[in-house]
C-alpha cells in the first residue's frame, strides 16, 4: 500500500521527489504517513479535502481486500 500512496501523491504535486510515505504496520491496521513539500500540501488535501478523501477511499478499498484496515495521515 505504501507504493500505491506514494504513486498517488507524486502524481498530484509539483515536487514529486519530496514525497515521503512512512508505513507503520500494526496487527490488523496500517498507518500511512504522507509528507510532501510545504507548497504542495494544499494539492494533496484538495479543495474541501476531496483529494485526501479520494486517496483514503482507494487505500481503504485495497486494505479491505487484504482483510486489514488502513489510515492515511497527511503530515505537514
Amino acid at each position: 500500500m505504501k507504493t500505491l500512496v506514494t504513486y498517488m501523491a507524486q502524481a498530484m504535486v509539483d515536487y514529486p521527489e519530496k514525497v515521503r510515505v512512512n508505513e507503520i504496520n500494526g496487527g490488523q491496521t496500517s498507518i500511512l504517513e504522507v509528507r510532501v513539500a510545504r507548497e504542495d500540501i494544499g494539492k494533496v488535501i484538495g479543495r474541501e479535502g476531496k483529494n485526501a478523501q479520494a486517496m483514503r477511499t482507494i487505500v481503504s478499498a485495497v486494505a479491505s481486500k487484504l482483510h486489514k484496515k488502513a489510515v492515511v495521515e497527511i503530515i505537514d
